[in-house]
């Protein structure tokens, strides 16, 4: 579904899907996982999430985004993503977790930005990949 890179000054995700929507889906789990303990997050509410770009590149960087936003901003931790919407230069659907509790969601990385640093998002004969790099 995703895996972790290791960066000397940053980290990295990369994410797969059978389409280029679950791999978007898949990125953001994997970004989750690198701030929380996923095993941490009971996914019983469901948040609205939607963000919009000029390109795919654009797009997933904006989505990332947004995944953090809830993330740092909101103190809500996210577990399980469903993009409803993907097309004309938008993406939206509902993220499901919870609100983020210290005491319950052990914090792992402190992710300050989601980067185009070593972008990439390729259609492969089973499937789609993307990877993208995160400021921390």
């Amino acid at each position: 579904m995703f895996e972790i890179l290791e960066h000397t000054a940053d980290i990295g995700l990369r994410a797969w899907g059978a389409t280029l929507q679950e791999a978007f889906e898949n990125a953001a789990t994997a970004l989750s996982a690198i701030v929380v303990e996923l095993d941490d997050i009971d996914p019983r509410i469901a948040y609205p999430i939607a963000a919009s770009g000029d390109d795919d590149q654009s797009l997933l960087v904006n989505w990332l985004d947004e995944a953090l936003y809830y993330l740092d901003a909101r103190r809500i931790v996210l577990r399980r993503f469903r993009i409803e919407h993907f097309g004309d230069g938008r993406v939206a659907g509902q993220a499901w977790g919870e609100p983020r509790d210290p005491l319950k969601h052990r914090p792992k990385v402190i992710v300050k930005g989601v980067t185009y640093h070593q972008l990439k998002i390729e259609q492969r004969p089973d499937g789609w990949q993307v990877q993208v790099f995160l400021d921390i």
